[in-house]
């Protein structure tokens, strides 16, 4: 069974910057892909970034594209989310989670229900 834990939340200012960090056990770490997801106050859980197995393959929502940066070294069975740029409407718990399928590729957005392993999330808040 995979475990997630995701860590880096914490508070910054508009226009700051924040490093998110995700460890994953049980599963083949290198053969999968992953992804970040957040979850607002009072909203769904949203899907932003995800990157191949790889590693050299990503894909990003509009709203976080050219803000944020996935990364992984797999290695350390971690996946990392560069937040640059925030916004308060950034302000989210944060989780990581793996791609069911192995090996994938990533050229259009993947489906949510395509992800699983959920962490405890990590809070990401932002003030203006």
């Amino acid at each position: 069974q995979v475990q997630l834990a995701e860590s880096g939340g914490g508070l910054a200012q508009a226009g700051g910057s924040l490093w998110l960090s995700c460890v994953v056990s049980g599963r083949s770490f290198s053969d999968s892909g992953m992804a970040w997801f957040r979850q607002a106050p009072g909203r769904e859980r949203e899907f932003i970034a995800a990157i191949a197995w790889s590693g050299g393959n990503t894909y990003y929502v509009d709203s976080v594209k050219g803000r944020f940066a996935i990364s992984r070294d797999n290695a350390k069975n971690t996946v990392y989310l560069q937040m640059n740029s925030l916004k308060p409407e950034d302000t989210a718990v944060y989780y990581c989670a793996a791609d069911q399928y192995y090996r994938r590729r990533y050229y259009s957005r993947p489906q949510s229900v395509d992800f699983y392993g959920w962490g405890q999330g990590t809070q990401v808040t932002v003030s203006s």
